[in-house]
């Protein structure tokens, strides 16, 4: 594995993976180690630009269209990670495991299609290591009645996101020795140090 990995933050919302991929950049920050932190979808001018329009509640695309904003999204960021690849440490809070767990997993989108997408915007680029943050519902939901506002993907039934949340546990399995899965119905800090001592095996 590169010592400039990518690390990825993969989880539904409430998940925690927003919080951590910020406790982690901080963490490299401090020990002055060079990285780059995005977010999908966003992570530049245009890409948060397609981020409103995906998120915003008054928006009603059909399945095909929200995949096909997301990966416009992915696209606008691939210029920034190929720039860093291999260069720096790279931290992506979502990438192409939630386009497979929400798009097809969730809303029955064509996996071969995402999968030709993805390949023909990824190119070489191959994430190392994942987290992939879990919760439950209880801890889901008093997480999301917590934040200011709520986006259009806050808003699903129970349904939706435990089929999606165990799309990732099933996508976790392919591959386990690059995935490491994180409770987050557990103690926050006990947490934040658990992916804290990992990252340190990432990156040393």
């Amino acid at each position: 594995m590169s010592k400039k990995p990518i690390i990825v933050f993969e989880g539904i919302e409430g998940s925690g993976k927003s919080h951590h991929i910020s406790v982690v950049s901080k963490y490299l920050t401090k020990k002055k180690i060079t990285h780059i932190k995005i977010r999908e979808p966003g992570g530049n001018v245009s890409s948060e630009k397609i981020r409103r329009l995906i998120l915003n509640n008054k928006s009603n695309f059909n399945k095909n269209t929200d995949l096909l904003l997301y990966l416009a999204a992915r696209s606008e960021n691939i210029n920034t990670i190929e720039s860093s690849y291999k260069k720096k440490v790279i931290l992506i809070d979502r990438f192409t495991d939630s386009t497979i767990a929400y798009q097809h997993i969730g809303m029955g989108v064509d996996i071969n299609l995402i999968k030709i997408l993805n390949k023909f915007l990824l190119k070489n680029i191959k994430v190392d290591f994942t987290f992939l943050n879990l919760v439950n519902k209880q801890n889901l939901y008093s997480r999301l009645k917590k934040r200011k506002s709520l986006n259009r993907y806050d808003k699903f039934d129970m349904s939706f996101y435990n089929k999606v949340q165990k799309g990732f546990v099933k996508i976790s399995k392919v591959n386990k020795k690059k995935y490491q899965l994180v409770n987050s119905n557990l103690d926050i800090k006990k947490n934040e140090q658990l992916i804290l001592n990992t990252i340190d095996q990432l990156i040393k």
